[in-house]
């Protein structure tokens, strides 16, 4: 790819290119699955079966594989037109089907996974505010669910059920990370936030009980237990966990 062309690929959000600063949305719904698939599968050769298993899944129509080429040639066309220049260069046909060959740092979501795992790597060797900072920027590149103006087929959801994991991840690192520097009091109000989103996540919940005692509100702290040990027993039938789901410093 052209250097001197500055694109970013997004999938942390609506899917879009954005080229010197402007903005591109591709046009028609199986075009955009069909770049989807090839940015999640980035270097990758996506076979055509793959593509037609996410655009028709159980009952493809017997042109299904000509049709897959045709969404390639617009897709092609569409992105010849926000980068200016052919895109022949970087969206390659092989035996199999298809690879798109971009520098994986165009793409937010390789930027997203390379700042998560720094900020674990940081954590673990004990530098809490590094930790905090790498994951604060990693979960900074979301701007919504994963393909938000999508309808995923089977293949796409794995997609996005993969990377909605991986920032819940990214979240528990950075709010260890903020715990162990001792932030325990700023952390309050987004972990209510986190538990109302994750309401089955009882890391989260313990992380909040945690931090309502640390900050010295012991009654609010005994209150956020109890309703987890309620939600627990109604919801599931079991019980929260004994022991604190991660180390805080006394």
């Amino acid at each position: 790819m052209n250097d001197d062309t500055h694109e970013r690929f997004s999938v942390l959000g609506a899917l879009h290119l954005t080229v010197d600063g402007t903005p591109h949305t591709l046009r028609g719904p199986k075009v955009n699955k069909v770049m989807a698939l090839l940015l999640l599968r980035l270097g990758q050769v996506v076979d055509v079966d793959v593509f037609i298993d996410e655009l028709w899944e159980e009952r493809p129509p017997r042109w299904a594989v000509s049709t897959v080429r045709t969404h390639i040639y617009h897709l092609r066309g569409q992105l010849d037109e926000a980068l200016g220049t052919p895109a022949r260069h970087l969206l390659h046909t092989r035996q199999a089907g298809y690879v798109l060959d971009i520098d994986p740092e165009r793409l937010d979501a390789t930027r997203f996974v390379r700042l998560s795992k720094e900020g674990e790597r940081l954590l673990a060797l004990d530098r809490p505010a590094e930790a905090a900072s790498a994951c604060h920027e990693a979960l900074a590149l979301w701007r919504g669910r994963a393909l938000s103006t999508l309808r995923p087929g089977r293949v796409l959801a794995g997609h996005v059920d993969y990377l909605e994991e991986l920032r819940i991840h990214a979240q528990r690192i950075r709010v260890e990370a903020e715990m162990r520097a001792g932030r325990h009091r700023q952390l309050v109000p987004e972990l209510r936030d986190l538990v109302a989103a994750h309401p089955f996540n009882e890391w989260f919940h313990q992380a909040l009980v945690a931090s309502l005692r640390e900050s010295g509100r012991r009654g609010e702290a005994r209150t956020a237990f109890q309703a987890l040990r309620t939600l627990l027993r109604d919801e599931l039938g079991i019980e929260p966990a004994d022991e604190p789901l991660w180390s805080v410093p006394a």
